[in-house]
């Protein structure tokens, strides 16, 4: 049998990496805006942190490997800041 004119040998690799990607809202008290913006920044996994006008004083976006750890972040992290006084989250579905 004869040898093939050309060979030819493809190898591909893969990689998925799937972020959990989540926005907090957040109120802080009183004239503490900028210091709990601050510290936010501070947070591992805190991409983005910005003093806001309107409903809420902050908006911040978080990314993790899970949507359990962005729970651990916002429960035991952003939550406990000593200004924070309520938080509302949203889960990002898709990116555009």
């Amino acid at each position: 049998m004869p040898k093939p004119f050309l060979e030819f040998r493809v190898d591909f690799h893969i990689e998925v990496s799937l972020v959990a990607i989540v926005f907090v809202f957040i109120n802080a008290e009183l004239g503490a805006e900028y210091e709990v913006a601050r510290e936010l920044r501070k947070v591992s996994n805190v991409r983005e942190a910005y003093v806001t006008y309107g409903v809420y004083d902050i908006v911040a976006r978080i990314e993790a490997e899970s949507l359990e750890k962005l729970k651990e972040i916002v429960t035991s992290k952003i939550r406990r800041l000593s200004k924070v006084r309520s938080t509302l989250t949203t889960i990002v579905a898709e990116g555009a």
